[in-house]
C-alpha cells in the first residue's frame, strides 16, 4: 500500500510515522509513504501557495495551480480503480473503519492536506476524487487528519500487525450481528483483584463459549452507555437494509410462468 501526502509542512510527519504500527509496516516493506512539499510546484521566489479569497473574507486560500500540478506530477496517469486523490476537508463525510477498509483495496492513495482558510473549490470539484473529514471540529490543517487515515489503513494491511486477527475483532470491525457497529469489549489483566475491584468471574472460568457471549454483551452494554450514536446508526442501517430487501421482493410478487423470461 502506497501513500502520498501533499503538504506545506513535510517535517510534520516525522513523529507520527516513525513509531509503532506504521513504522513497522514501512520497515517490512508492506507500507510505503512519500511526503511531497507543495511548495516544490511553485515558480515564484517566495514559493507562494496561497492567496486572498475573491469576494473578500478572512484568511488565505490555497491556490489551485500548485495543487493541480503536484497531483498530476505524482500520479501522471491516474487509474481510478487503483489510485485515489483525497482532500482532507471539513465538508467530507466522516472517516470510519468501513472507509478504511474500502481504501485498503487501492494500490495508492494521495492525501491533500489543506491549510489556512481552505482550498480553492476547483480542487474539490475537478481534482480530488473525494473529501474526507476525521471529525466535526476545526483543525489547523489536514496533516493530523492525513496521519489518522494512514494509520487506520496501514494497520489493516496484511502482515503489518503482529496478530492479524487483532484487526478482525477490535472496535468498529463490523463484527456484530446484522452488520451493526460493535465496539471492542472491556479488557482486564492481572491482578485479578485490584484495590477491591475484581475481574468478572466468567473471564477466569476458562469456558470459551461463555466468555465469548459475555464479551459481546459487555461490548453492547458499554456502547449503549457511552456511544448511543453508534447504536442509533446501527439501527438505521438495519432498517435501511430491511427496506431494500422488501423493495426487491415487491418487484417479484407475481410468480414467473414457464413462458416468462428469467
Amino acid at each position: 500500500m502506497k501513500f502520498h501526502l501533499l503538504t506545506i509542512f513535510p517535517e510534520f510527519f516525522r513523529g507520527p510515522f516513525e513509531h509503532g504500527v506504521v513504522a513497522r509496516g514501512v520497515a517490512a516493506g508492506l507500507v510505503e509513504i512519500r511526503i511531497h512539499n507543495l511548495r516544490d510546484w511553485t515558480s515564484d521566489f517566495h514559493k507562494t501557495v496561497d492567496d486572498r479569497p475573491f469576494g473578500g473574507g478572512e484568511g488565505m486560500v490555497l491556490k489551485p495551480q500548485p495543487l493541480f500540478e503536484a497531483v498530476e506530477a505524482i500520479l501522471p496517469e491516474r487509474d481510478p480503480a487503483r489510485q485515489r486523490v483525497i482532500l482532507l476537508s471539513a465538508h467530507g463525510p466522516l472517516f470510519d473503519q468501513r472507509a478504511a477498509r474500502r481504501l485498503l483495496e487501492l494500490k495508492e492513495v494521495l492525501l491533500i492536506c489543506g491549510r489556512y482558510e481552505g482550498v480553492d473549490e476547483r480542487v474539490s470539484e475537478h481534482l480530488a476524487d473525494e473529501e474526507i473529514s476525521i471529525g466535526n471540529y476545526v483543525l489547523s490543517g489536514g496533516e493530523l487528519g492525513a496521519a489518522v487515515v494512514v494509520d487506520a489503513i496501514s494497520r489493516l494491511v496484511p502482515g503489518v500487525l503482529g496478530n492479524q486477527d487483532s484487526a478482525l475483532h477490535e472496535s468498529f470491525s463490523d463484527g456484530g450481528e446484522d452488520g451493526e457497529w460493535v465496539l471492542d469489549c472491556p479488557h482486564y489483566t492481572r491482578p485479578a483483584v485490584f484495590r477491591g475491584w475484581s475481574v468478572p468471574e466468567v473471564l477466569l472460568s476458562g469456558h470459551h463459549e461463555e466468555i465469548r457471549k459475555w464479551r459481546r454483551r459487555a461490548a453492547l452494554e458499554k456502547m449503549s452507555r457511552l456511544r448511543p450514536d453508534l447504536q442509533a446508526a446501527s439501527a438505521a442501517d438495519r432498517e435501511a437494509g430491511e427496506l431494500n430487501v422488501k423493495g426487491t421482493e415487491s418487484s417479484h410478487d407475481q410468480p414467473l410462468s414457464a413462458e416468462d423470461p428469467e
